[in-house]
């Protein structure tokens, strides 16, 4: 991996570059069937609330993947020119609930910062170390613990991350950032407010609010566990390297064919965050072509251990739950005694 250390820039510039047809061709099939099944959705409210929430399902693994187009317009890889992706990325943020420069900048951080002890706390889901859980007062302790208990990470909180976090401008967001976020809020009064008119506002609650709900969750979801796995990578900024981050602090998803198709192919995460250059549907390519990035796939069984992860242990390198508080506490008693 050293040999490959020093010349995987040459390796990924390969992918490095849209192909228009291509990306078009991945909005059509993408944003068509989205409004299409959205309509469904609503038609059929007349037949049954059973058959709208299915019909929700789909039409949510279409706005993830109108996610990832709006993710890559972000890092300017999805279009050649900086203003195709602008552009398109500032519709799409509508269609996402989220404001496209502020979340750019933000994604950014995230991409300069993954795996970076110091620079923890901008576009990431944020983890305390065991020292710094300890060290916390009560209050601190009690919020930590609600924000990364499952069960309010993947549904109340991503789902206010979408609906009502974005509505909202960072504090380090310059003009062009704020001024995101109150056109995208505009454009999501005036386009939710002509739906309501059209269809009325309960029959518009009862599919928007679930698919907010399904494709909120997923997402924090497929954010999460790219982050949040073992072995992970996790260094103060003196010792933390670019490369290691993506290939060691990155996880190589694997889903199913459906699945990666509807998210994006955004699973080999750790190409990605070597290149987010490369367009999503060039990922795949990157690493069936490269052995060197064909590292240990994380599986969905696999991943499900992500769950019971809560800090991260300094002294042993490696994500950990609640119960290495016991033995923190116990340490720290012997050394009183």
């Amino acid at each position: 991996m050293t040999t490959e250390k020093f010349r995987w820039q040459g390796i990924v510039s390969k992918y490095a570059y849209p192909e228009t047809w291509r990306s078009l061709w991945q909005v059509f099939n993408t944003l068509v069937p989205f409004l299409v099944m959205w309509y469904l959705a609503y038609r059929s409210l007349a037949v049954g609330y059973w058959l709208t929430l299915l019909l929700i399902i789909p039409t949510a693994g279409f706005m993830a993947r109108l996610f990832i187009i709006f993710h890559d317009c972000c890092h300017g890889s999805f279009f050649k020119t900086m203003k195709a992706n602008d552009r398109l990325g500032l519709i799409l943020g509508v269609f996402v609930f989220t404001p496209f420069y502020e979340w750019k900048h933000s994604h950014a951080i995230h991409h300069a910062t993954a795996g970076d002890l110091d620079r923890r706390g901008i576009g990431d889901v944020y983890t305390m170390t065991v020292e710094e859980y300890l060290a916390a007062p009560w209050h601190k302790k009690l919020g930590y613990r609600i924000l990364r208990n499952p069960m309010f990470l993947f549904t109340i909180s991503s789902f206010f991350v979408f609906v009502l976090f974005h509505r909202f401008w960072g504090p380090a967001a310059g003009k062009r950032e704020k001024s995101s976020v109150i056109w995208t809020n505009i454009a999501l009064a005036a386009v939710s407010g002509w739906i309501m008119l059209e269809i009325g506002w309960a029959a518009f609650l009862l599919i928007q609010v679930p698919l907010m709900l399904f494709v909120s969750s997923a997402g924090v979801w497929l954010f999460y566990v790219q982050h949040n796995f073992e072995p992970t990578y996790w260094e103060r900024h003196t010792d933390w390297e670019f490369f290691n981050a993506g290939m060691d602090g990155s996880s190589f998803y694997k889903l199913p064919k459906v699945l990666q198709w509807f998210t994006g192919n955004i699973g080999f995460h750790h190409i990605h965050h070597l290149s987010p250059k490369i367009p999503n549907y060039k990922l795949e390519e990157c690493h069936n072509e490269n052995p060197a990035f064909q590292i240990e796939p994380l599986t969905f069984r696999q991943s499900l251990s992500s769950l019971f992860f809560r800090l991260w242990d300094e002294k042993e390198k490696m994500l950990v739950g609640w119960e290495v508080l016991k033995k923190y506490r116990k340490q720290t008693v012997k050394v009183i005694e």
